[in-house]
């Protein structure tokens, strides 16, 4: 297993301002040129929350490792959910809006059991719930159930809260199994190998088949695209 250990000492700093249930939130599938993306929550009590094991940002540990972890961390925490939001989302609204999509999805699931005073959220933009809304967002389950708890970001959250690493842990795993089944219903592009990324072999699929309804259709796909995961309109941004 590679790197340091996440700790809790982030997360407790809250309980000074009052903040009883914590989420950590991250995301994966961002950078992909197929499938959704996908955001995971899990939160735990900062009255009683003790570390677990083994955990980690999803990107350093190994599938059997990660699959291991699922069921220890969802009795681990007080709540947990994980949201998608399709490549014809992400090509309908947007990137951003996309990820405010599944971060709700996966808030709507979480407050069946609790709800958060405070989101951990990895990275330094909130996606989750920008303070003005506007009306990008016309999805009406987004717009009836948002995250209303205040939300930090923090750059290297992943590597550094074990709450956002075991968020990660959850949205890769569960994201991971939708490609693998996704590769069944369309072969040829190596999902269950490459899960939507932007390796060669895949955009050379893409250069041979064509896209895939699975596929975002707004970003540069085959072997003379842009770069990996670099929507068609964010040339040159």
């Amino acid at each position: 297993m590679n790197g340091k250990a996440p700790t809790l000492r982030y997360e407790r700093s809250f309980l000074a301002e009052g903040s009883r249930f914590l989420a950590g939130c991250d995301e994966v599938g961002r950078g992909a040129l197929a499938g959704p993306v996908t955001v995971g929550l899990v939160v735990v009590d900062l009255t009683t929350v003790k570390g677990l094991r083994g955990v980690r940002d999803s990107k350093l540990l190994n599938a059997p490792d990660r699959e291991a972890l699922v069921p220890r961390i969802q009795r681990w925490a007080e709540a947990y959910g994980v949201g998608h939001a399709t490549a014809a989302e992400i090509d309908a609204v947007g990137l951003m809006a996309a990820l405010r999509t599944a971060g709700n999805r996966a808030w709507s699931q979480v407050i069946r059991d609790v709800r958060p005073d405070t989101v951990i959220l990895d990275g330094n933009h909130n996606w989750l719930a920008p303070a003005s809304q506007g009306s990008l967002f016309g999805d009406a389950e987004t717009l009836q159930v948002s995250c209303d708890a205040p939300v930090h970001t923090r750059i290297k959250a992943d590597l550094q809260c074990v709450s956002v690493a075991a968020a990660s842990v959850l949205a890769k795993v569960e994201r991971d199994r939708l490609m693998i089944d996704f590769a069944e219903e369309y072969p040829g592009y190596g999902w269950d190998i490459n899960k939507g990324y932007a390796t060669a072999a895949h955009r050379a699929a893409i250069d041979g088949l064509g896209p895939s309804v699975e596929h975002r259709r707004t970003w540069r796909l085959g072997s003379m695209g842009a770069g990996p995961g670099v929507p068609a309109a964010e040339i040159g941004r």
